[in-house]
């Protein structure tokens, strides 16, 4: 079988990198609007296996085996895609466009089902207009690791669509589990607003970054407090993930804090820039204090 991953950034390179692991795909297209971010996206993958032949995990034949399956380019390459799983930005209005345009002048296998890998937009919304449905598809970063993966179907998704996902799921090693189309699904419904809650006690001088995060470390028994969490999902992320659940239910309790807002303004997205709750520089992870001047230090 073929799959398409529209989206070559992280957690798209770490889903066509769970793809490619799995026997019962023979080829892995990594999509990008430019060919050198897909090439990138594939290189973050040869990186990421060499690292465990290096440490003894795999054999350079298995890692060689995996990125043979990998094709980068631009989109028009899924034309015979058995699959097209999209992992662009979370914006509704790119990934409508995305999926008219693969479903109208791109992928000619009539049979290809089509999925988002969306953290928490309306599947109902997304499927509205086109030719053919969307089903929800979301792995959890990294997605070559995590076990989980939410099926989000919406009141017209068909069963046949929701059966191959979930078996595709179980192909690939994960746990599929079904979610009827609600804002935020279920573990970001979850999870996200407990980020934001964080954030606000810090911005309230609740506590300290690192007690916050030490708190729910030893208290609840996490492996990472909620403010290392949001760094490491990316702050930029949790906002989306926020006003989307925000916007669909009206809640207050949903609202996004307003320190967030402003880190993402400021560019301290996290990991991925170098800086958010804690500063990454130089291969560390040190508290930042002081973060609301910082953020309007970097404006």
């Amino acid at each position: 079988m073929k799959v398409a991953v529209i989206g070559a950034g992280v957690m798209g390179s770490g889903i066509a990198q769970t793809f490619a692991q799995c026997d019962e795909f023979d080829t892995v297209y990594m999509c990008d609007i430019k060919t050198e971010f897909a090439e990138n996206g594939k290189n973050r993958i040869v990186s990421a296996l060499a690292k465990r032949v290096a440490k003894g995990k795999m054999t350079q034949e298995a890692a060689d085996a995996i990125t043979a399956k990998l094709v980068p380019g631009l989109n028009e390459i899924a034309v015979d895609a058995d699959l097209v799983l999209e992992a662009a930005i979370e914006n509704m209005a790119i990934k409508k466009e995305t999926f008219k345009s693969l479903q109208n002048d791109i992928v000619k296998n009539p049979d290809c089902i089509f999925a988002s890998n969306t953290s928490s937009l309306s599947i109902a919304e997304l499927s509205n207009g086109l030719a053919k449905p969307v089903i929800g598809m979301h792995f959890f970063n990294p997605a070559p690791v995590m076990k989980l993966v939410e099926v989000i179907i919406a009141p017209s998704t068909p069963g046949y669509v929701k059966d191959f996902i979930f078996e595709t799921s179980v192909k690939l090693g994960k746990t599929p589990v079904l979610v009827n189309e609600a804002a935020g699904f279920i573990v970001n419904r979850i999870l996200i607003p407990m980020i934001n809650e964080g954030v606000f006690m810090y911005s309230e001088g609740v506590a300290t970054v690192e007690e916050i995060d030490t708190a729910m470390k030893l208290g609840a028994n996490h492996p990472m407090g909620p403010l290392a969490l949001g760094d490491l999902v990316g702050l930029d992320v949790c906002l989306a993930i926020m006003e989307t659940i925000f916007n669909e239910t009206k809640d207050p309790k949903y609202r996004p804090a307003p320190l967030m807002r402003l880190m993402v303004r400021s560019g301290m997205l996290g990991r991925k820039t170098g800086i958010g709750f804690y500063d990454y520089s130089d291969g560390g992870m040190v508290p930042v204090s002081n973060i609301r001047a910082r953020a309007l230090e970097q404006k």
